[in-house]
């Protein structure tokens, strides 16, 4: 006894629900499945959402009235720098926006987030298995399924035990959406793990945070508070440091999301017992995190470590199957991108099994979006964070990434899909002539970036613009007033570039107070 589906959905978090949701809004009459493990969707790490992102999730999900009442409005993103542990807290340098965001933004409890995605898909006529376990699967696909002349190769096959039932499911497609754990790329062996990008990451969640915006840190240190007319507490707030960088986001009903990510080659976060406590341990070390989280405590049981952070699939879709989300790849959750690949991809995979059962041969247009995916993926990774976590604590060259990158982004993937989200979600980015040159323009100066980074940790003055100002932006808008943020991002390199092309090996001594050697520890 078998049943049988248009679609068979492995994986009921975001990018399985949005695929689900989205195939069943498109064409009503197939029949979705989605097989969930889990009887309760658990809290995962992915909660703050770009401006990418947050536009999937209100223009084509249409979620803005649960995303408005169940979770915060993110107010951007913003980063610390200290010159080391005894600098005042309202010396460290500060960059970030001065005032609210202009583009929806969220900081999201997944858990909530996802269960709401997953009732939505149900509502929307999605038939769900819960908790269930995938036992086994057969491929239509020929290059993958077994040599065997009785098999079907009109339908994938997959046995799945329900309770203590064993069902089979027939399906025209197969979808892993099952996150890093990324099932069915490891079945097949193309999970690929990228070691040129060493990091791991220690995530928890704390209460007890000190309010940014509150009476107490605003009487201790008014000019610090009055430099900022937005709230510091609900943007998406980093420690930075060299080879580190540590989040803080709030979320709904006043507990935060607090983790560090490193690159293993530059940095290694104190030892310990627990994963709460080694986090904690080392923000305390950061004259913010000390001040902010000097009464936190980790909630228990609600506490990750990871390793090997980045991974990718040498191929996304084959026929009959697809990876969605997590399961397709992840490089770093530094400008929190996580939501944007889980959107491209759960737009892809709707539309191709809706075209695919009207009866359109879509064999072309997987392969394609293939090379799309690799190119994408190669290009976001050499742009954005090759060898970036040799820069990141160095206040004067993270400001020049921070406008060109943001800025950037803004002009290229904000713009097009804030403009025509049915479209732009439909094909990744960096496709075409210009965003291959935009790829070559941010892999240039990123790599600049770095070369000078190592100049001034050789020279011991890594860090050494780490105090007395702060780079407060009006906000970033998909408009003309973008051209100005690019100025005046590659005027900061530029005036680094001129200010490294005199430095000598120990220009400043280790001795010299405009120098402490633990920004580089």
């Amino acid at each position: 006894m078998h049943e049988s589906f248009d679609a068979v959905i492995v994986g009921g978090g975001f990018s399985g629900a949005a695929t689900g949701l989205l195939l069943k809004r498109r064409a009503p009459h197939l029949r979705v499945l989605i097989v969930e493990k889990a009887a309760e969707l658990d809290r995962k790490v992915g909660e703050s959402t770009t401006e990418v992102s947050s536009c999937f999730l209100t223009r084509v999900l249409g979620l803005t009235h649960h995303l408005g009442h169940e979770h915060i409005a993110k107010q951007g993103l913003r980063m610390w720098f200290t010159r080391g542990s005894a600098q005042p807290f309202d010396d460290c340098v500060e960059i970030g926006a001065r005032y609210n965001s202009r583009l929806s933004g969220f900081q999201v409890d997944r858990a909530k987030l996802d269960e709401h995605m997953l009732q939505q898909a149900v509502a929307a006529g999605c038939e769900l298995w819960r908790p269930a376990k995938v036992l086994g699967v057969e491929l239509r696909d020929a290059a993958f399924c077994k040599n065997d002349p009785g098999t079907d190769r009109t339908v994938n096959i997959l046995q799945v035990k329900l309770g203590e039932e064993t069902r089979v499911a027939h399906a025209k497609w197969i979808v892993d959406a099952t996150g890093r754990a990324a099932w069915l790329a490891r079945k097949l062996g193309l999970f690929t793990p990228l070691t040129a990008h060493p990091t791991n990451t220690l995530w928890a969640r704390f209460t007890g945070v000190r309010d940014w915006d509150g009476h107490a840190l605003r009487e201790k240190f008014p000019r610090w508070a009055d430099a900022c007319q937005t709230s510091r507490a609900w943007a998406t707030n980093h420690l930075m440091g060299r080879g580190w960088w540590c989040w803080i986001i709030p979320l709904k009903g006043g507990d935060y999301s607090i983790g560090i990510v490193y690159d293993t080659r530059l940095f290694q976060p104190p030892a310990g017992a627990g994963i709460g406590e080694r986090i904690k341990a080392h923000c305390l070390t950061h004259p913010v995190g000390r001040e902010l989280l000097a009464d936190a405590q980790p909630v228990e049981g609600d506490q990750r470590a990871y390793s090997m952070l980045p991974y990718f699939s040498r191929q996304i879709a084959g026929d009959g199957w697809l990876l969605a989300g997590d399961a397709a790849g992840f490089i770093d959750p530094f400008y929190s991108p996580g939501l944007d690949l889980c959107s491209y991809t759960a737009h892809f995979a709707h539309t191709t099994i809706a075209r695919s059962c009207a009866g359109e041969d879509v064999g072309g247009v997987v392969e394609n979006y293939n090379a799309q995916f690799a190119f994408c993926y190669r290009s976001w990774f050499e742009g954005i964070y090759l060898d970036k976590y040799f820069y990141l604590g160095d206040a004067e060259l993270m400001a020049a990434a921070y406008l060109l990158d943001i800025a950037l982004y803004f002009a290229g993937l904000v713009r097009q899909v804030h403009a025509n989200p049915g479209v732009e979600f439909s094909r990744l980015p960096f496709g075409g002539v210009p965003g291959k040159i935009a790829a070559r323009v941010i892999a240039f100066y990123n790599r600049r970036l770095v070369v000078l980074a190592q100049k001034k940790f050789a020279a011991g003055c890594y860090g050494d613009r780490n105090a007395h100002w702060r780079l407060l932006v009006p906000g970033f808008l998909p408009d003309a007033s973008l051209v100005r943020l690019i100025v005046r991002g590659a005027l900061r390199w530029l005036r680094a570039e001129v200010r490294c092309a005199f430095m000598r090996r120990a220009t400043v001594s280790a001795d010299s107070p405009e120098f402490t050697p633990e920004t580089a520890s």
